[in-house]
């Protein structure tokens, strides 16, 4: 008897231990994590000479909102902003109706060559894309669609990766629930649209941040593709504080600090449900 209540005290105390341990890393963790935004945002009010003043005043003595002055008038923010947005919304939403349908389509619809033309399509994901940079380049020129938010869309359309994340996803929907829409009479978009998504949830709200977050900050495609000032977006609006031998650091900090904000309203959104499939991944591993 006294064996057992010493096994379970000494238990117990590891449990306890354990705990703290992993409250103690996952407090560090953070504190790396959120650094460098509250730099950011505390650069934001400074000026050039007192971001890079050592050591770091985390609170500036002044706080100075010019810099968000300029960034709001001496350049085009608010079109950029209102491109980037347009940019990101839409393409999120293609992608995830065309990486959902791909990959419903990949794991419940059984026809000749599935398996062999999804490793086909996930191969692509390992050539580079700096690699079809320059054919895709002429292909959107060949077009006629240089210098237009369609060239965006359409290349950023379908994703290898979002099939892939949905389709493992798919994968823990058991057969029988497709089989029975289908003798109840539904149809195969009727099955995917009333049944497959709403069980994707977890795996919809992942791709949804990941690809806002990817289109929201991409910088090399509307560089490429987009040349007209009234078409640009907020990576490009915030390249113009750059000068050939110097940068206004306060407003880039200003603009970053107004462009991150979508980005925690769209992840603030979606995290009831990252956390359920990450909770879910857990307990059927």
């Amino acid at each position: 008897m006294m064996t057992k209540q010493k096994t379970s005290a000494h238990y117990k105390r590891n449990q306890k231990a354990f705990t703290v341990t992993r409250f103690i890393l996952s407090l560090l963790v953070a504190f790396i994590m959120i650094v460098p935004f509250v730099w950011m945002v505390s650069a934001s009010f400074k000026l050039n000479t007192e971001i890079f003043e050592y050591p770091v005043k985390w609170i500036p003595e002044v706080f100075r909102p010019d810099n968000y002055d300029k960034v709001w008038n001496k350049i085009n923010f608010p079109t950029y902003f209102l491109n980037t947005l347009k940019l990101a919304v839409i393409i999120t939403v293609t992608q995830l109706f065309t990486c959902s349908l791909a990959a419903y389509s990949f794991t419940k619809l059984r026809f000749p060559g599935r398996d062999k033309l999804f490793l086909g399509y996930l191969a692509t994901m390992m050539v580079p894309w700096h690699a079809i940079m320059i054919p895709q380049f002429i292909v959107v020129k060949t077009l006629n669609l240089y210098n237009t938010h369609t060239s965006l869309i359409l290349i950023h359309a379908f994703s290898a990766f979002g099939v892939f994340l949905l389709r493992q996803n798919m994968l823990s929907i058991p057969d029988s629930l497709h089989e029975a829409a289908k003798i109840d009479g539904c149809g195969y978009f009727r099955t995917y649209w009333s049944i497959i998504l709403p069980l994707t949830k977890t795996g919809l709200a992942t791709l949804m941040v990941l690809t806002f977050n990817n289109i929201w900050n991409d910088y090399m495609g509307p560089m490429i593709y987009l040349d007209s000032d009234k078409l640009k977006t907020i990576q490009l609006g915030l390249a113009l504080f750059k000068e050939e031998f110097s940068a206004d650091y306060g407003a880039i900090m200003a603009g970053t600090v107004c462009s991150i904000i979508p980005i925690v309203i769209v992840y603030a959104a979606a995290q009831k449900y990252i956390v359920e499939g990450i909770a879910f991944a857990g307990v059927k591993g």
